[in-house]
Parts: structure tokens; C-alpha cells; sequence
């Protein structure tokens, strides 16, 4: 709130690019520690579908905030859309600080825990956890890399507007949202082996569709299909990484976010150098390949990983 309100004050654009540094560094813990909340309040059972909703309710948000930005911008100004972000920002620090405050009253304050530099070491030092934060690291390269370049292989293989190209892409939030509406019993029918597997599969045939399909209409459910099996495939990684190190979680989740956002940067350098000299399809036909190796890593680290919790049990 803070950030944002200064944003709207900016004076120079210098300023305006170090405020909105500032106020992603703020914002980014939002998720992550949602994520870890939830990790401590829900069961395991239920986590995958929880998990689901919020992801909803950030990609909604998402959605929403691009539509609200832009309208705000034409209509009032856009410092009056800072204004805004920082007023809704304020609201739900009031909120939270008097649900705090209600939590305190109800039960006594947690032990002190280990300091940050502990807690991320004693994340490191476990191997499962260790293999979530790579399979993040690299889902990222893959998903947005491939995300990335789709929009402009539409609009220079199949000569479709940028508008038109850019709306084809952004399919990949409305099939997240319908995985998200039908996440229940999605999750129930496949479990969480088969929901890496079927999610990977979408994923991988979807963008080799938009790749190499001579016909651009197949690309209109092909982006659809790639958010919905993306949706399918992380909301599992993120159910195991809110179970990587229970005691170290909210750490241990923001390593996570952390992660998967270095991979997407990684990935989108990667591929906006390479589109220019080997061309939009054949970058995307390796980045795909990539993505089944992913894929197929996660799928056989997750089986692995449930036959040794029920010989335990």
C-alpha cells in the first residue's frame, strides 16, 4: 500500500521503474506465504483442491487487475490506478492485522523459529526438497518460455494481428480457470500421479499443435488446452511443495515461487535469443521436448515418492 501510493506520486520515470521494484518485492511474499498458510490450516487430503482455489482466485485477479489497469488508465489517469491498488492494499492489511489479532487472543504465539538462513538450509539438505525446487526451476523455463513466444509464432507463421494473436494466447487463463471450477472432482478421479501425467501430456501436445499445425484455428483450443494441463500439472507440484519441509514452510514455499519465477526468466531469455536465429517453431519444438522430460521426471519422482510414504504408513 505504502509503495503504491508513492508510485502514483512519481515525478520522473526513474522513480516510477524503482517504486514498482519495491512494490513487487512487497507484493511477491503474497502467494508464497497463502501457499504455506495453507499448508499449515488444511489437511493433505484437502490441500490439491484448496491449492486450486486460490490459484483461481490469483489468475481471476490477474485477469481482472489487467482489465481494471487499463480501464482505469484510459478513464481517470494512471496514477488514480496506484491509488486504487494502494487503497485495496491497505484494506486487507487492516483485515489481516485484525485477524491476528484475534488469532493471538485465541491461542498463544508459536516458539520462536529458526532464522531465514537456517530454515533455507535445512530445505537444501532434504533431497525430496531438493527435487521439487528443481522440477519449479525448470517447469518455468519450459511453460513460459514456450508462453512467451506463442502470441508472436501466431502472428508471424500465420499472419494473424498482434490482437488477435495475443487474445489466441491468453486462452491459457480461461482453461486454468476451468480446471480450477472442476478441480474436485478432477482430483478425486486421477490422483495426484496421473494428474502430473495427464496435465504434462496436455501441456506437450498443446504447444506442438501451435508449433506445427498448418492451420492457425487449431491453435485457438491448443492455448486453451496448455492452461488447462498447466493448471493440472503445478497445482500437484505445489501441493508437494507445501509438504517438501513442514518445518520450514513458509520458507520452503517461497523457495518454491522463488524458483519457478527463475525459471521463467531464464527460459524467456533463453528463447527470445534463439527465436530470431533458428525460427519460432523449431525454438518451441525443443522447449517442448524439454517440458516431456519435465514431465516425465516429476510423474516418476511422485510415484516414487508415494510407494515410500505408504510403506511408511
Amino acid at each position: 500500500a505504502l509503495f503504491s501510493a508513492i508510485t502514483a506520486l512519481s515525478f520522473s520515470l526513474p522513480m516510477l521503474v524503482v517504486m514498482r521494484g519495491f512494490m513487487g518485492a512487497a507484493a511477491a511474499g503474497v502467494i508464497p506465504l497463502s501457499m504455506a498458510w495453507v499448508g499449515d490450516r488444511v489437511p493433505y487430503e484437502r490441500r490439491q483442491e484448496t491449492l486450486a482455489k486460490l490459484m483461481s482466485a490469483t489468475v481471476i485477479g490477474m485477469m481482472g487487475g489487467l482489465w481494471f489497469g487499463g480501464f482505469t488508465a484510459d478513464t481517470l489517469g494512471w496514477r488514480w490506478a496506484f491509488v486504487a491498488i494502494s487503497a485495496l492494499f491497505a484494506s486487507v492489511a487492516v483485515l489481516l492485522w485484525r485477524e491476528e489479532k484475534q488469532v493471538a487472543a485465541a491461542s498463544p504465539p508459536p516458539p520462536a523459529g529458526a532464522s531465514f538462513v537456517q530454515q533455507t538450509a535445512e530445505v537444501f539438505r532434504t533431497t525430496w526438497a531438493r527435487k521439487v525446487l528443481l522440477i519449479a526451476l525448470l517447469e518455468g523455463a519450459t511453460v513460459f518460455g514456450l508462453l512467451t513466444i506463442t502470441a508472436a509464432h501466431l502472428h508471424h507463421t500465420h499472419g494473424l494481428s498482434l490482437s488477435m494473436a495475443g487474445g489466441t494466447s491468453a486462452l491459457f487463463g480461461l482453461g486454468g480457470v476451468l480446471f480450477m471450477a472442476t478441480a474436485r472432482p478432477t482430483i478425486q478421479r486421477l490422483g495426484e500421479v496421473n494428474m502430473a501425467r495427464t496435465g504434462g501430456a496436455l501441456l506437450v501436445l498443446s504447444f506442438g499443435v501451435i508449433a506445427f499445425s498448418p492451420w492457425w484455428a487449431l491453435a485457438v483450443p491448443a492455448c486453451f488446452f496448455t492452461g488447462y494441463g498447466f493448471a493440472m500439472f503445478h497445482n500437484t507440484l505445489q501441493a508437494k511443495a507445501t509438504q517438501m519441509a513442514p518445518q520450514a514452510r513458509g520458507t520452503a514455499v517461497t523457495l518454491f515461487a522463488s524458483g519457478l519465477f527463475l525459471g521463467q526468466s531464464i527460459g524467456v531469455s533463453i528463447v527470445t535469443q534463439w527465436v530470431d536465429r533458428f525460427g519460432s517453431a523449431q525454438v518451441m519444438a525443443v522447449a517442448d521436448a524439454c517440458l516431456v522430460g519435465v514431465v516425465l521426471f516429476f510423474a516418476h519422482q511422485l510415484k516414487r515418492r508415494n510407494a515410500t510414504d505408504l510403506d511408511r504408513v
